[in-house]
């Protein structure tokens, strides 16, 4: 179809509907339907990757480009690139509307190329580096904003029968991509801070900016496959094809009935809970790790990957066995047991005993003092010259009373927070799909992103200043209250979180 949008093709009355629509899709069609359908869910993981292939560096980066720069600093880094995003989806979103979904999509992809470079020389300047890593990120989310455009060709590509298996597969993903990225950055971690140096372009390529930069060549083929691969495409709830072409036209389609916007208003919640709850674990794990165990930056990076490389083969057998055990137990069953299964993961988390973290030399040189027995503390370190700075900083008060988070609690919190992820966020947009029905559905899933470009900025901004100035305790004991809350509210709308087609026949 020359890259020309399909209309909605709305038949206004059943005896002109044969006009309107293609009754048999030919094999040709299907399959270059779903191969545009699997170069979005590509794009998605891909955007997903962009975000995530830095995100437990981003930390001991920002430490070594600028000292200034502190955890609060650090939430407003990670936040950068919800933000950006919430921002750009529905430019993008309208853009795509009236022109073809190709441009908004090469755009977008651009813009995340060009920005991923800024950060890979966020070094450079002389002064003000964690503002122009600050840039960088948020830069990375505006191009991520094609979220919209992606989940709306989708929503009209597909039947009422393959738009709940689409979206879930597309949701996977996206959490796939969130999950993996660390494990790929975990690879470029024995470059080493120092790594090698391309004068010639002024570039140092280590563990922090090689990452990027391989984000950025991802990009460049992916844009590649969408101008390749991406042909617009248009079916109705049955799976017929469009036939009239229309480029500008609405993509609004008859639905037999109000959608329960009480429904979709506690998903938007629940979805919004989901995303905060994750986006803060992974703001949080590098700084406490560092703190707990006085790793130094560089062993930070490589654990934590491999941890979450570990996490991401968790999640591709969540993915699996969700969509076998949901057609048992039902969507919202799978729902509820993944919020129960991150609560637990962060009520483990909580400290206890008598062990305090280590309190870093540096800090005690400037003239801080632990409290507590000595024997009681878990190593502070000495005084060597040369040396990076390791262990709980004093300046953050806490360090000298409260009880270190033990390995085992740490390892057991990212297995069931590994566990209870995938299996709430597939189940989410998998519910909104079903509660939506033939509604139009790119509007809701516009609001569906804002509300997950929302918890990943609010998570991350709010566990850094929470655990920077209390502590771990009230960060996730916060965390846990919480999702008490949002327990409840599961409880309450259980009855609306039904298809809608079963909702207008018990109506």
């Amino acid at each position: 179809n020359n890259g020309i949008r399909p209309s909605p093709c709305r038949p206004s009355a059943p005896s002109s509907s044969l006009s309107r629509w293609e009754v048999i899709e030919t094999e040709e069609l299907r399959r270059s339907r779903w191969r545009s359908i699997r170069v979005l869910y590509l794009t998605m993981f891909l955007s997903s990757v962009g975000f995530s292939i830095v995100i437990m560096s981003i930390w001991p980066y920002l430490q070594k480009i600028d000292a200034s720069a502190d955890a609060g600093f650090l939430g407003w880094v990670i936040a950068a690139f919800s933000l950006g995003q919430m921002v750009a989806s529905p430019l993008f979103g309208l853009w795509s509307n009236h022109r073809p979904r190709k441009e908004p999509l090469v755009v977008s992809i651009s813009i995340s190329v060009a920005a991923n470079c800024l950060y890979a020389y966020v070094h450079a300047p002389p002064s003000h580096n964690k503002f122009y890593m600050l840039a960088a990120r948020g830069l990375v989310g505006f191009g991520a904003g094609n979220v919209a455009v992606v989940r709306s060709y989708i929503s009209g590509a597909t039947s009422l029968q393959e738009r709940t298996g689409s979206m879930a597969s597309t949701s996977a993903c996206q959490a796939l991509g969130f999950i993996l990225g660390p494990a790929i950055q975990t690879c470029f971690s024995f470059v080493g801070e120092e790594g090698v140096t391309w004068a010639a372009v002024g570039l140092q390529l280590n563990m922090y900016t090689a990452p990027v930069l391989l984000a950025a060549l991802l990009g460049l083929l992916n844009i590649l496959v969408v101008v390749a691969l991406l042909r617009e495409h248009r079916v109705d709830d049955l799976g017929r094809l469009c036939k009239s072409v229309n480029v500008g036209a609405g993509n609004d389609r008859d639905a037999p009935g109000p959608v329960d916007h009480v429904a979709v208003v506690a998903t938007n919640v629940l979805f919004f809970v989901i995303l905060f709850v994750f986006a803060l674990f992974e703001t949080i794990v590098t700084p406490l790790t560092m703190d707990m165990y006085a790793w130094t930056r560089e062993r930070a990076v490589f654990y934590n990957g491999l941890i979450l490389a570990a996490l991401g083969v968790e999640s591709v057998a969540v993915f699996l066995g969700v969509k076998v055990l949901s057609r048992r137990t039902g969507e919202r069953a799978v729902l509820l047991g993944g919020l129960l299964l991150v609560l637990a993961g962060f009520f483990i988390l909580l400290p206890w005993g008598h062990r305090l973290p280590a309190v870093q030399w540096e800090d005690l040189r400037n003239g801080s003092a632990p409290t507590g027995p000595p024997g009681e503390r878990a190593g502070a370190g000495s005084p060597r010259d040369g040396r990076e700075a390791t262990g709980c900083p004093a300046a953050q008060a806490w360090c000298l009373y409260t009880p270190v988070v033990h390995l085992a609690q740490y390892l057991t919190a990212d297995a069931l927070v590994g566990l209870g992820y995938p299996a709430c966020n597939v189940m989410a947009y998998t519910l909104y799909s079903k509660i939506l029905g033939p509604s139009p559905q790119g509007v809701y899933m516009g609001w569906l992103t804002a509300s997950g470009s929302g918890a990943r900025v609010l998570g991350p901004v709010f566990v850094s200043q929470v655990y920077t100035g209390l502590g771990p305790r009230w960060a996730f004991g916060s965390v846990c209250g919480l999702l008490l809350l949002t327990l409840a509210l599961l409880a309450a709308v259980h009855p609306r979180l039904v298809a809608f087609s079963l909702r207008r026949r018990t109506a």
